[in-house]
């Protein structure tokens, strides 16, 4: 099979089967950790290695747009003093697929003994992330798709979704407006109001 046909099968396959999968009871644990950690003064850091480290960067960005101030903890330099952004009460979310990445549990590790909540977005229940952490939302894959069946692409555009579905419970929860929102995004198309909106 032609590698971009495999690849269009494979998305196709695993995102139906992750939308078929959400559902909003799944998120609202988190959601409400999250929440309650901000009412106390607590804050929100998303964190990841490799690939997932740049979902990280974009999810943080989507949730302090959307109402929910969020900031992107690098998943190596946490060890090595970006901890220190962390205060007691904070909410870490850490993405891994397997849930067994090295470099990822030293963090998660950390960002524990710094007294801080974890939230795993991983593909795999039963991994060391997911034990580890205080909640775990599930972002499996069956496969990547594309050559050797191993290079992160349908495990990220999951992990992405999954995101995106927290991000849209905390959005309802917090109940944005189009006016905040604005105040948010002012620049291009999307920082302007609608007319049924002013």
């Amino acid at each position: 099979m032609d590698a971009i046909e495999k690849l269009k099968g494979t998305v196709r396959r695993e995102l139906d089967a992750a939308l078929e999968r959400m559902k909003t009871e799944d998120f609202l644990p988190a959601a409400r950790m999250i929440r309650e950690s901000g009412a106390a003064g607590g804050r929100l850091h998303v964190t990841g290695i490799g690939k997932p480290a740049h979902i990280a960067a974009y999810a943080a960005s989507l949730f302090s747009s959307t109402g929910t101030p969020a900031y992107f903890l690098h998943g190596t330099e946490a060890v090595h003093g970006s901890c220190g952004q962390l205060v007691p009460g904070d909410v870490v979310i850490c993405i891994s697929n397997s849930g067994e990445t090295a470099e990822l549990k030293a963090t998660a590790a950390a960002i524990r003994r710094n007294g801080c909540k974890v939230i795993a977005v991983t593909g795999n229940p039963d991994s060391w992330l997911a034990r580890f952490a205080d909640l775990t939302l599930l972002a499996s894959v069956g496969e990547e798709g594309g050559p050797l069946d191993r290079a992160p692409r349908a495990s990220v555009l999951v992990e992405t979704l999954v995101l995106q579905g927290l991000s849209v419970v905390l959005q309802e929860m917090r109940g944005l407006t189009p006016q905040e929102y604005v105040l948010r995004h002012p620049g291009g198309a999307l920082g302007q109001l609608r007319e049924n909106e002013k």
